[in-house]
Parts: C-alpha cells; sequence; structure tokens
C-alpha cells in the first residue's frame, strides 16, 4: 500500500516507461490450479452470524457502502468521518493527524478518540457500527516517532528465526496499541524474483520455503494464537496478509506490473505464504495492485473468490490497494463496481472516497452490484470487527496499552530489535580475518550512511518513502555510528565520524557505511541490479583509505542484493546489513570484539536472496536451470569459517544500460528519447546531438555545462517564439505517478527574462495535452541563478493530459522571448510542491 505522497524521490525509468497492458476482468483466461483448503482455525460462531444477520437487517444502503469504502485521513475530516459514519479509515504512509506525518504519539491517539467518537455517536435509530484504523506498521510502528524500528523483512528472512519473527509482531502489536490503532497492513508475504523491483526489501525472500516459515508466525505475534483468550485482544491487532498474489514476480520487477506465471507457479511459488496465514487466523487480505496474466488482481474474481474464499476457505475481509480499483480496465478511481463484484469486500479510496461512495451506492440502488454482493461484504466485515472485540473494546483510549507512551521505544522492546539486527547481517568477505575488530583500536567511521538513522532503516519509516528526516525524528534510535562509538568506548577504545574518510591521525581500522538511499514502492524500480551506475562516489572512498594501508570494512546498506564487485573488491570485509532499522547498535555487537579480544556475537544471517555475479543478471533466483550467483541463497560466513576471496570480475556487460531515475539528468535522457524543437506553427525538429536549431533558428538548444561538462542545456527563444519538447521513443504510462501525487521537479536557470506568456507541459498525442502557465513563476525568478520548480502532475491532468499515454513528457511553449536553461527533469514525490499555477 501507499500513502499520501510527499517525500522527495527520483522515479526510476524503467518504472516510467512502464506502458499499461490490455486486461480483463474477472475470470482469468487460463484456469488456475486447485489451491489447498485450509480453512478458518475459529470454529463456527451461530451466534455471531445470527448478531450480524439482525445488524445487516437494520443498515441502510448507506450504512453498508460505508463499510466497504476506506478513505485516507490525509483527505478527510472528521466532520466526514462524523457525516458518513464510515467502518474504516487509513493512515498512508505518509499521512498524520491533522495532515502532519510527524505528529506525536499523542496526537494519533487522540485522532483515534475523534474518529472513534464521530462514527459511534449517532441518534438516526440506525446500528452503531464502530470503526477500525488500519496503518502500514511494516517493520515496527515506524510511522510513529518514537517506535521500535526493525530490519526491513528482507533481513528478517535472513535471520531464519521463526521465535524471533513471533516476537516482532508482538511487539509492534502492542506499540500499535499505544496509539489507538486496530489494523496493521501487514505482513507482506511476497516472494521476489526479480531484484529490479522497488519494493524487493518488503519481502522475506526469494524462496517460498521461507515465506512459508515465516507467515504464520508473524500473524500469530500480531493477532495472537487463536483459540486462546489472547486472539485480538488486548494489546494485539488485525493483521492483513499481502499483496494477493504475485506482487513479486511482475515481468522485469516492474511495480504494479503483469505476473506471467503458470497457475502451478502462481499458487506453489507466489502463493507460498497465504495457506499458513490463513492457518493462523489471519484476518485481511490486501489485493495486489499487479495482474496475473494480464487480469489486475482488484478483478480477478477466479483468485479473490474462487482461490481465496472458495478453495482455501478465508473467510475474513479482503481490502484494495490505495486507489488499485482505478487502474481495472472499465473502471476509474471514483467508480469501479468490477472490483466489488469480483469479491473485494473493502475497497481502498484514500482521496477518492467521496466520489466513489456515490457511485458505488447508486450501482448497488440500480442492481450493478446486487444487494445480496453487498451484505456479503458487509458480513466479512463485521465479522473481522466482532472477532477483533470492537463491539464491547471502547474508545480507543480506554483500552489497555493505550496512552502507555513509554512503551514506544522502550528498552525492552529495542533489545528485541538490537537481537534482529545482529541475527539479519550477512557477512560476505572477512579477508585474513579482519573482524572482528579490536574496540581498542582506533577506528574511524566513514561513509553517508554512519550516522544516519533514516538511511539504515529505510522507506515506510515516519513517512512513505523514508525521506525528508534526520536523526532527531528518531529519539529512540541509534546510528550505526553511535552504537560503534559506544562499544568501542565501553572497552577503551574510539571510534571518529568522518564521512568524506578524511583524518588526521592515520586509524587502526575504518568501517564505512554505504549504500542505497530509501526509497518506497515504484521509486526504486531498476533497470538493472548494478549498484549507483555512473557514480564511484563510494567506491572511491573505499580505495583511497585501502590504500593508505588502512583496513576497511564495508557495510553495505540496501534494500536487495545489488551487483557491487567493486566495492567487494575495494573492502577487507564486506557485511551486507541491508536495512536493519534503528538499532545501529546491534551492527557494533557483531563487528567489535570485546575487551578479551573475543567476538561478542558471531554472524548467523544468511542470504535468503541470491546474490547477483554480474550486472544483467536477473532474475536469479534459486533452482534457476543456469543458476549461477556470486553468493548463493542461504549463503553466509561465520567468524569460524575462511572468509577470504580472491579478487571479482569488474566487467560490465555492454547489453547493461544505465538507469538514472530520471527524465533529464547529467546531461542525459533515456535511449531513444529526443530534445524536439519547433518555430510556431511549424513542425518539431529533433536536435541531433547536444545542439541544433529550427530550420529559421527561432528556437536554439546548447549544451553548457553546470556541475559536469555539457550536463545542462540552455533553449533560446527568438521574439516569435516556439517550443521545446523532450519526447519519448513511445508512450509513457505515468497513471500510478499521477494516482500517488507525484510532481514534475525541473532544476533551471532564467537567463532572459520572457517578453511573452510562457507555458508547461505534458503531451499524450496528437491534440491531447496539459499545459500550466509559469510565465509569473519565471519573471519572478531571480536572473542567472539556478532555482527549482515542483508542479503537481494532478496540474496537467486536471488540463487535458491522459497519464496513461505520455509522449512527451516535459514541453515549454513560449509566445516570445527567453531564454532558460535547464539540468534536472524529474517525476518525483515531493514535498512543497506549489499549488497549480493559473
Amino acid at each position: 500500500m501507499f500513502g499520501k505522497r510527499r517525500a522527495k524521490v527520483a522515479l526510476g525509468v524503467a518504472s516510467l516507461m512502464t506502458v499499461a497492458m490490455a486486461t480483463g476482468i474477472g475470470t482469468a483466461q487460463t484456469p488456475a490450479a486447485p489451491w489447498p483448503h485450509v480453512g478458518s482455525p475459529l470454529p463456527p460462531d451461530p451466534a455471531m452470524e445470527a448478531r450480524i444477520d439482525s445488524l445487516l437487517a437494520r443498515m441502510s444502503d448507506e450504512d453498508k457502502v460505508a463499510q466497504i469504502v476506506q478513505p485516507d485521513i490525509g483527505s478527510l475530516s472528521i466532520d466526514d468521518i462524523r457525516q458518513y459514519k464510515f467502518g474504516s479509515i487509513l493512515a498512508g504512509g505518509s499521512s498524520g493527524p491533522n495532515r502532519d506525518d510527524k505528529a506525536p504519539a499523542p496526537a494519533w491517539l487522540a485522532y483515534a478518540d475523534a474518529a472513534w467518537d464521530a462514527v459511534t455517536k449517532r441518534d438516526d435509530g440506525r446500528p452503531v457500527i464502530p470503526p477500525i484504523w488500519g496503518i502500514d506498521a511494516v517493520h515496527g510502528h515506524a510511522n510513529i516517532i518514537g517506535a521500535t524500528i526493525f530490519p526491513q523483512n528482507i533481513g528478517l528472512g535472513a535471520m531464519r528465526d521463526r521465535d524471533l519473527i513471533r516476537k516482532i509482531g508482538e511487539v509492534t502489536a502492542k506499540e500499535m496499541a499505544v496509539t489507538g490503532i486496530d489494523w496493521d497492513f501487514s505482513p507482506t508475504l511476497a516472494v521476489v524474483r526479480d531484484d529490479r523491483w522497488g519494493r524487493s526489501y518488503e519481502g522475506f525472500s526469494e524462496d517460498p520455503s521461507v515465506v512459508r516459515d515465516y507467515a504464520g508466525a508473524i500473524v500469530e505475534g500480531l493477532q495472537g494464537k487463536p483459540g486462546t483468550k489472547a486472539f485480538l485482544r488486548a494489546g494485539k491487532v488485525i493483521a492483513t496478509a499481502k499483496h494477493f498474489v504475485g506482487d513479486g514476480g511482475t515481468a522485469n520487477g516492474v511495480d504494479q506490473g503483469d505476473n506471467p506465471s503458470s497457475p502451478e507457479e502462481i499458487r506453489d511459488i507466489h502463493g507460498a505464504g497465504y495457506p499458513p496465514a490463513i492457518a493462523a487466523g489471519v484476518q485481511a487480505v490486501m489485493a495486489s495492485f499487479s495482474s496475473v496474466r494480464g487480469t489486475k488482481l482488484s478483478a480477478d474474481k477466479e483468485l479473490l473468490t474462487g482461490a481465496l474464499r472458495d478453495q482455501m476457505g478465508f473467510d475474513g475481509l479482503t481490502v484494495g490497494d490505495w486507489n488499485a480499483h482505478g487502474q481495472v480496465p472499465g473502471c476509474s478511481n471514483t467508480s469501479c463496481p468490477a472490483a466489488i463484484n469480483a469479491g473485494m469486500d473493502m475497497v481502498m479510496a484514500p482521496d477518492s472516497w467521496k466520489g466513489f461512495y456515490a457511485s458505488t451506492l447508486s450501482q448497488v440502488k440500480s442492481g450493478e452490484i446486487s444487494k445480496a454482493r453487498l451484505d456479503e461484504a458487509v458480513r466479512r466485515i463485521l465479522r473481522v470487527k466482532m472477532r477483533a472485540g470492537m463491539f464491547e473494546k471502547g474508545r480507543p483510549s480506554s483500552r489497555p496499552f493505550a496512552g502507555k507512551f513509554e512503551l514506544l521505544g522502550s528498552p525492552e522492546h529495542r533489545a528485541v530489535a538490537r537481537r534482529a539486527v545482529r541475527e539479519s547481517l550477512v557477512l560476505l568477505k572477512n579477508q585474513r580475518h579482519v573482524l572482528p575488530l579490536s574496540p581498542k583500536l582506533d577506528l574511524l567511521v566513514a561513509g553517508d550512511g554512519a550516522d544516519n538513522i533514516a538511511k539504515q532503516s529505510g522507506g515506510w519509516t515516519i513517512s512513505w518513502q523514508g525521506t525528508g528526516l534526520t536523526n532527531a525524528d528518531f529519539p529512540h534510535g541509534q546510528s550505526i555510528y553511535a552504537g560503534i562509538a559506544e562499544a568501542a568506548k565501553a572497552a577503551g577504545g574510539s571510534a571518529t565520524l568522518s564521512v568524506d574518510g578524511s583524518f588526521t591521525k592515520k586509524p587502526g581500522a575504518a568501517i564505512v557505511v554505504f549504500g542505497e538511499d530509501p526509497y518506497a514502492e515504484f521509486a526504486g524500480d531498476r533497470a538493472t541490479v548494478e549498484y549507483r551506475p555512473g557514480e564511484t562516489r563510494d567506491l572511491d572512498l573505499l580505495k583511497k583509505l585501502k590504500a593508505q594501508g588502512i583496513p576497511v570494512v564495508a557495510v553495505f546498506l540496501s534494500g536487495r542484493p545489488l551487483w557491487v564487485n567493486p566495492e567487494i573488491n575495494a573492502a577487507d570485509a564486506f557485511v551486507a546489513a541491508f536495512l536493519p532499522g534503528g538499532e545501529g547498535g546491534g551492527v557494533a555487537d557483531v563487528l567489535l570484539a570485546g575487551k578479551d579480544g573475543k567476538a561478542r556475537h558471531d554472524f548467523r544471517g544468511k542470504l535468503s536472496f541470491s546474490w547477483p555475479k554480474r550486472i544483467d543478471q536477473t532474475p536469479l533466483n534459486r533452482g534457476d536451470a543456469k543458476y549461477d550467483p556470486l553468493f548463493a541463497f542461504g549463503y553466509g560466513l561465520t567468524y569460524a569459517d575462511q572468509g577470504n576471496l580472491a579478487q571479482l570480475s569488474e566487467d560490465r556487460p555492454a547489453a547493461a544500460t544505465r538507469a538514472d531515475g530520471t527524465v533529464f539528468a547529467r546531461g542525459t535522457l533515456p535511449a531513444g528519447w529526443s530534445f524536439d524543437l519547433a518555430e510556431p506553427g511549424g513542425v518539431a525538429v529533433p536536435v541531433k546531438g547536444n545542439s541544433g536549431t529550427t530550420g529559421a533558428g527561432l528556437v536554439r538548444l546548447a549544451s553548457i555545462d553546470r556541475r559536469a561538462q555539457e550536463d545542462a542545456r540552455t533553449i533560446t527563444w527568438g521574439t516569435a517564439g516556439g517550443t521545446m519538447r523532450i519526447a519519448a521513443d513511445k508512450p509513457v504510462d505515468i497513471a500510478r505517478e499521477a494516482n500517488a501525487q507525484y510532481s514534475v521537479v525541473v532544476e533551471y536557470r532564467v537567463d532572459a527574462t520572457p517578453t511573452g506568456i510562457v507555458r508547461m507541459g505534458l503531451q499524450c498525442g496528437n491534440n491531447c495535452a496539459g499545459t500550466v502557465p509559469i510565465t509569473g513563476i519565471l519573471r519572478a525568478a531571480p536572473v542567472g541563478q539556478w532555482t527549482t520548480l515542483t508542479l503537481p502532475l494532478n496540474c496537467f491532468a486536471a488540463t487535458g493530459l491522459d497519464p496513461r499515454r505520455v509522449t512527451a513528457p516535459f514541453t515549454l511553449a513560449s509566445e516570445g522571448a527567453m531564454t532558460l536553461s535547464i539540468s534536472d527533469i524529474r517525476f518525483v514525490s515531493a514535498g512543497g510542491a506549489a499549488g497549480c499555477p493559473q
């Protein structure tokens, strides 16, 4: 699921160039293989079903539709909740009480009370149905400032520790209860088959056996064990198995794309976690954004109804993802009877709720959605609420653990997270047994990840993308550097932080912490598995330190295995730390020896994903016909192992393409794209090379240097004006970016103030475009200074852009003379976006 998009993240070119596929509704073309029957671990409860019958008989159509529509708290008011009596609300990845995603914990509990009161206080004689509040607590209750932040699932998969997974679920549920939130959109049971996928770190493994082993344990941790008094009672929350099904196997690792797997592969590989989750009593299943063999899961009746309910016997509720129904052919964000008729009980309509409520109510009254199907959906929602005791629990602040804010990031809970960090680290190289390091050495801790809790935690941390944060946002967290410094000091040694690796006194050893910057969902999609193509900053740092005769330990932060052969070669020891979360001390526990020189904790993590040997080696999974990884699934050294590693190949195959995640940056466009120039009323002419002009010379483009040689362009318009555009070689589908409230971000410099009207836009073919006036913005900009313009994509959609088939992702049209330079154009999730210019 994703939330209101604010954090600033560059969008991968691979995800930008996703082309929409024709899909069908309902039954998939290929018959599904039979799924195993599991059934609910909870026995039938005739009294509960009779109680539901009574409620349904007293509820109006309006009441029932309000149960199946789920809005986001960032897009509605308490008055809206009071008017519509919604059955549930959610807080998306960057949504918070009073539109503050950094709201303190008491504000979350206060909002829970306010929403509860708004729904439960009614005097119209119709039944009171208490609401439930959902959130993505995917590695701890990490939306909340001060909560315990656990390693991301990719690291937890390396632990191979079911008991610890269960304990992590217990801690997460208890901290959610503190803030009055009832429902966790977790666990993610994706089996990740292509590491280019931007959500790879949300999966426990590429192998279904690991996911199968963990699924029941994490569900029990969150909900409690069915049949016990603790089940869904004090300190427990509703769990959600997601994303059903196949989200980890889309072609080329494209998020929200199509999974072409056979019915047997969908069941046996991608569906492996669902039978044990159902057996553990999971009460909710979230449908995937993605499709299976061309059919969007949001309207795949064969899977949502046939496999999940009829065959596996799941009797809880199904919920959609963030406006995912809008991707179903024939549907929109505000209308999709196909999803409900296919078996979706609750539709997540975060910012589209008002239109979706109205259209759904109309479809119920017209019979397009039958009363029987509506009652079935509401029955399942009410059943889950009754099992969770929502009708008896009362106001959120009145419940056990509510308001006990000292439990958020408590020492006991942090100790569980620290243990998880220790167990998740995987040692890939230990040349000449350089590890463990003596804490009595003068240690240098370098790299941009060394003292950066946000970077070590990754996406879904306080904000959707996990960006825009500082260490001050983690009052109960510890950076990796801080953990190392603490351990070294306790043993009589010292550690010095130097991000760039500079020093005045030569250290005894250097620990370099580096890796991927935070991202979430499709913002992390990649074209290859090469780490930072075209950039050598981290590699240069490793080489610089090693060239000075300093033992170098590399701690690599990443949401997936990546091709880092040069970095491994440049380090004496290499540790895959993945995204360890808020307890940096757990890294120090393993890397540094005790006062006696002996290891305090050994490495025990084993890869749950295969590590690539080459840039173009993806998909790469255990069991492949030509399986040839650098480090195989299950690999992981201990201190007892011989950890020497021969020099690795640093060759880059010619076929490996560079993906810099932008529309235009560093002087380049995606392959096949071009700058086009056109005079007023004339035909657009592609620019060959780095400079060009129209036939009469009225519009000219030239390369200039900003940060590097020819990394920017200057466009000059004559008094007659004209147009410059960036043209794609084939239509680009940015509907999901528009849905996610992305923006166009342009770094520009006004060199000569415009004399006429200037419009910025995107085109979608002949006579199809969305444009907005930016004349006033450019005239107000300081001449000769680089600045940034951020405009929401919705501005262009509102003026005619069809985001599903963008042919020119950027256009500038001037009606007079102007000179403007540009160096970067990106589609990003950006905070601080201006409104739409008028």
